[in-house]
């Protein structure tokens, strides 16, 4: 027997072994004191499947729990010895923890209730092994020592991360007390898990680096694609098969995360210094909008896949915001609210993770309905009264931008959990529904089922009293049909009313209108409304402006365009022999000169012929000189001619020089203007005309008197070098060169020279 009060590791054991019944003494952990038992590997109930699956997931499924019963029945040294020792049965209870149905699976809802029934005992069975295997003490008499406790455990693999991670994702919800105190003891007694724990958040980023990867999406830090790489598949090139599992992988992913750092909080700081934060709003900013857009527009083969995937999607962006609040609330709010010597740098902390989620705009719109920024300023602000209020102020503005840049409205009312709240994320999942949100409730928190890909309907109706309902339009018509047969005094825009009212529970809105319970706003309105009727807005082409508008390629407004002269990059031009060739331009001007070559004489005219008409008006035709009789009171004489040319002194004979002949021209000149025998014409010439007279005039009278004009200026400067010179300038090149010594210092020598032979300078 073994000795009492000591611990297990140090007990002692005598047995009887063989057939002759020697005694011997073991250890009380041996492998020889294991039973011979083989545990059967699990296997998830059937979907749909046959009265033959069943019945045998039955089978099957009653050894495990007949396993699993003897096992928690066994006294403290043989169950050590038998978890320890026996292979089959950790197996048996990996295949648990592997293929046990989550909550979004559709095995999680068995068929029949015998099905669930036997894995309901199953569950609790794998539960309580598992309770029994991470406790170090029964009793005052059953225990092991903690060190060997720590030892056992993490030297034969009992317990590890990734078997954690899905403790807390099955048996979480309902027993999240009970696991915490598990996982707390194991990592008390084995601080090596830390260690472990540090090195698995690296690979969970890792998953978000491969998720982006399968979407096309460059991670940060990747080196870029070269071009003459093929193009990455993208999540709405992929394969079907491809995107399922991409989601569900994400989905599984953003659940585990959650359920871990939900159950297990003191996990928050491990994740806080791999900047896991900053790289979670990062993903969400990216992802998340590839995921929808593909979901919403593919086509799938069957209906159910499609809203499967959207409530995994909608799961998935939930839990990711809750993992990001679980974060900000255990390292930076929690330890505000405790109070403290350092609580300024959690304040200071806590602004810089909400100045970095302010570029990631669909992350922090998502975030804030769920968890109001405006909440956490708040609490800021009662902790720290010296904070700054220009910081806060551009806080709670950029999540204003980010509501508007996103395009939703933001939420004037929420069921927000609260600032204090440690565990708050499970209750408020009725915030995230209606138009931009993430979708409906889901199974166990709280509502129904979700919609599945009804939530993806253009058509999100809005009820008064704030809950928000999706509806397809069929569905909104035979909702309408059916009250309209049972109420037809009542007009559909009252119908409809009631319907957004009550969330479109067709028998709830019966049933208050028949009892004259309605809502006030609802008794205001007139029972006999009719339906709105939706303005649809005006087509595009009708719409549109454009410079474009009506040019010679507008597809919008021709039945025809010239496809020849549209071209796709660059325009292959013509040869130089091509173009030569091209003969067009001269068939197209022969047709003009061919008009030239008929050369008519005479044309007979025809009487009436109105091309010919000669009584027309013509408004060409002079008649200055009809009345006048022209040269008829002309002087036929020889005495005309003296009077009228009068007689000139030759310049011979002229006594006076140039200037009298100068002042007999002037004289000339303003003789014509005193002589009032004549009157002459007043008309007013060409002014152009008059400046160029006058300039002719003046050029020959400096002729006469010897003035030389100034030459043109000259052209040496020329064309920069390289480009080649006009004749004008290589012509006033050479003209300077010759001509160079005649001024300025050129020849100082020779004048030199010349003032000594004049007799100037003295030899």
């Amino acid at each position: 027997m073994a000795s009492a009060r000591v611990p297990l590791d140090e007990q002692q054991v005598t047995e009887s072994a063989g057939p002759t019944g020697k005694h011997r003494t073991l250890p009380a952990l041996h492998p020889d004191r294991k039973e011979e038992r083989c545990f059967v590997l699990y296997k998830p109930p059937p979907q749909d499947g046959s009265p033959a699956q069943e019945e045998e997931f039955l089978e099957h499924a009653k050894f495990i729990t007949e396993d699993l019963e003897w096992l928690l029945e066994l006294p403290h040294d043989k169950f050590w010895c038998q978890v320890v020792f026996d292979e089959s049965l950790q197996k048996c209870l990996d295949s648990y923890l592997r293929h046990a149905p989550r909550g979004l699976d559709a095995s999680a809802a068995p068929s029949t209730p015998a099905v669930a029934d036997m894995q309901r005992h199953i569950h609790r069975h794998v539960f309580m092994a598992f309770l029994r295997m991470a406790t170090h003490k029964e009793s005052k008499e059953d225990f092991i020592t903690p060190a060997v406790f720590g030892e056992i455990i993490y030297n034969n693999f009992l317990f590890d991360i990734p078997k954690i991670l899905d403790l807390c994702v099955l048996f979480g919800k309902g027993n999240s007390q009970l696991l915490h105190k598990m996982i707390e003891n194991i990592f008390t007694q084995q601080p090596c898990y830390y260690g472990d724990l540090d090195e698995a958040v690296p690979s969970v980023l890792q998953v978000f680096d491969t998720v982006l990867n399968k979407c096309g999406i460059q991670c940060e830090g990747e080196e870029p694609l070269r071009l003459s790489a093929h193009g990455r598949p993208t999540a709405m090139t992929m394969t079907q098969q491809d995107l399922v599992d991409l989601l569900l992988y994400l989905c599984d992913t953003c659940t585990t995360i959650h359920a871990f750092l939900d159950v297990y909080p003191p996990a928050c700081s491990t994740f806080h210094t791999h900047s896991f934060l900053s790289r979670l709003a990062s993903f969400y900013e990216t992802v998340v909008p590839e995921m929808e857009k593909a979901v919403r527009k593919r086509n799938f083969d069957n209906k159910s896949v499609q809203e499967d995937l959207w409530r995994r999607l909608c799961h998935s962006r939930r839990r990711m915001v809750q993992v990001a609040h679980s974060l900000l609330q255990h390292s930076c709010l929690q330890p505000i609210l405790e109070g403290g010597e350092n609580i300024q740098t959690f304040v200071e902390e806590l602004l810089q993770h909400l100045t970095a989620f302010l570029p990631e705009k669909r992350f922090l719109c998502d975030y804030d309905e769920q968890f109001p920024v405006a909440d956490d300023i708040s609490l800021l602000q009662q902790a720290s009264p010296l904070l700054d209020d220009t910081r806060t102020s551009y806080l709670l503005q950029g999540v204003g931008i980010a509501w508007d840049s996103v395009g939703r409205k933001r939420p004037q009312t929420r069921a927000s959990p609260g600032l204090g709240a440690v565990q708050g994320a499970e209750g408020e999942a009725g915030a995230w529904g209606g138009e931009g949100a993430l979708g409906a409730r889901e199974p166990g928190e709280g509502g129904e089922r979700p919609r599945g890909a009804e939530a993806m309907m253009d058509m999100h109706l809005k009820g008064n009293n704030g809950a928000s309902g999706t509806i397809s339009a069929g569905e909104l018509e035979s909702l309408l049909s059916h009250i309209s047969e049972l109420l037809p005094d009542l007009g559909e825009g009252f119908l409809l009313a009631c319907l957004q009212q009550y969330g479109y529970s067709s028998e709830l809105v019966i049933n208050n209108i028949l009892e004259e319970r309605l809502a006030p706003d609802l008794v205001k309105l007139d029972r006999a409304m009719p339906r709105p009727v939706k303005e649809e807005p005006a087509p595009v082409l009708t719409s549109r402006s454009n410079v474009f508008d009506d040019d010679e390629f507008d597809v919008f407004s021709r039945e025809q365009v010239d496809m020849s002269r549209i071209w796709k990059g660059r325009r292959k031009g013509e040869s130089a022999r091509d173009m030569l060739n091209d003969k067009k331009h001269i068939a197209e001007q022969k047709a003009r000169y061919l008009a030239y070559e008929t050369v008519v004489d005479e044309v007979i005219v025809t009487p009436g012929d109105p091309a010919f008409a000669l009584d027309d008006y013509d408004d060409e035709y002079d008649d200055t000189y009809d009345i006048n009789q022209v040269g008829a009171n002309d002087l036929d004489g020889d005495s005309n001619l003296l009077n009228r040319r009068p007689f000139t002194v030759p310049q011979v004979l002229r006594t006076g020089g140039r200037p009298a002949l100068e002042e007999e021209e002037e004289e000339e000149e303003e003789e014509p203007e005193e002589s009032g025998g004549v009157k002459r014409d007043q008309f007013v010439q060409d002014p152009a005309l008059l400046r160029e007279r006058a300039e002719a005039r003046r050029a020959t009278m400096q002729q006469r008197r010897g003035y030389r004009p100034d030459p043109p200026p000259s052209q040496v400067g020329g064309r920069p070098k390289g480009q080649g010179q006009t004749q004008d300038t290589l012509l006033d090149r050479r003209k300077k060169e010759a001509n160079k010594s005649r001024g300025a210092n050129h020849n100082r020598r020779a004048m030199s020279d010349r003032k000594r032979t004049k007799g100037m300078i003295p030899f």
